[in-house]
């Protein structure tokens, strides 16, 4: 495995045809849950799509941070970066992203490159590590890795891991490989201290070709199969909204109207706006940003917040809500469903 800064372009005829990088969201375009968080403490996913914040013991800030205009130690195509702060440490901290179907890497070679810059106090080190996850409930790991030293200067990095064979091994839905950017073990720093990264490409192969970019709209549609909400795109889910005006207006809410329902049930049926990868959890919030209640509406057309609904069904494709109450003319709320790895 080696690692170096990157110096010439890759000529165009060494370049792979099709979709090359496994990695989603690589250049940090997309925050469906919100640009921002502060104050983590638990392993979760926060702000920009498909990376995951890992942290033990240590504390964190997480942001979708946009570029200088004008930069010149970074490619002019990137626009986002992901910055994660450690403001107390302890055990470890990081990020990392899981991909899907550990087939179609094994046995083979990769190539993880991406640009970065930072700090640490641990004499600026951080792990670069791939592990496959395989066997019943992801029971058998293989944990390769690579330590780099990060600068406070932009560099990009170039990684090679020889990834075994899987012949053997048993292999279902859920099994995944493990992109990760950690605070080395045994480092076990109080100090703060920052990771800064973007243009992360993971590819089959020993050569590091230029990054993948692909447009927003493709990245949106690849991370809404792991997860979507009907807020705009950088709003947080169980934010305040109004559906037609105001900061926060213009949100996807889902209506059901009828004629008095009179203790008959009103439904309302939406579809997922792209088919997700397994049956997502879903959660239901009001216009008040209240978790699992819903906005009523009277005869007048009075939204009344904090409402209690019966059932929710969900399945790939679609989501239905249901309410028995009585003498309502209609409901509405926004949802979040997550399908993640």
């Amino acid at each position: 495995m080696t690692s170096k800064a990157y110096a010439n372009a890759v000529d165009a005829s060494a370049q792979q045809g099709g979709r090359r990088n496994f990695i989603i969201n690589g250049a940090m375009q997309v925050a469906q849950r919100g640009t921002s968080a502060t104050g983590i403490t638990s392993n979760g996913y926060y702000t920009v799509d498909r990376w995951v914040s890992q942290t033990s013991g240590a504390t964190n800030n997480m942001s979708q941070e946009e570029l200088t205009v004008g930069q010149t130690d970074l490619p002019s195509q990137f626009r986002y970066f992901l910055r994660n702060a450690v403001t107390t440490g302890n055990n470890y901290a990081g990020v990392l992203q899981a991909i899907e179907d550990v087939r179609t890497v094994s046995n083979e070679t990769v190539t993880v490159s991406f640009y970065a810059k930072g700090t640490n106090p641990g004499g600026g080190d951080v792990d670069v590590r791939v592990r496959q996850w395989f066997g019943v409930g992801g029971s058998t790991q293989v944990d390769l890795f690579e330590t780099i030293v990060l600068t406070s200067n932009w560099t990009r990095y170039e990684l090679q891991f020889d990834l075994p064979s899987i012949a053997g091994k048993t292999i279902a839905d859920g099994n995944y490989i493990q992109l990760a950017f950690i605070q080395p073990a045994g480092d076990n720093s109080t100090d703060a201290w920052t990771l800064d990264i973007t243009g992360v490409q993971l590819e089959v192969g020993s050569v590091a070709t230029p990054f993948e970019h692909r447009s927003y709209g493709e990245e949106l549609a690849l991370c809404q199969r792991y997860y979507q909400s009907s807020y705009n795109t950088g709003v947080s889910p169980g934010s305040s909204v109004d559906e037609f005006a105001g900061s926060n207006g213009g949100q996807g809410v889902y209506h059901a109207f009828g004629t008095n329902v009179s203790g008959g049930v009103a439904s309302s049926i939406g579809s997922f706006v792209t088919q997700m990868r397994t049956r997502p959890t879903v959660t239901v919030y009001d216009h008040s940003g209240n978790s699992g209640k819903i906005t009523t509406f009277d005869s007048g057309s009075s939204p009344t917040a904090n409402q209690s609904y019966n059932a929710v069904r969900q399945s790939q494709r679609q989501i239905i809500v249901r309410t028995y109450q009585s003498s309502i003319f209609g409901f509405e709320y926004l949802y979040e469903a997550d399908a993640e790895l």
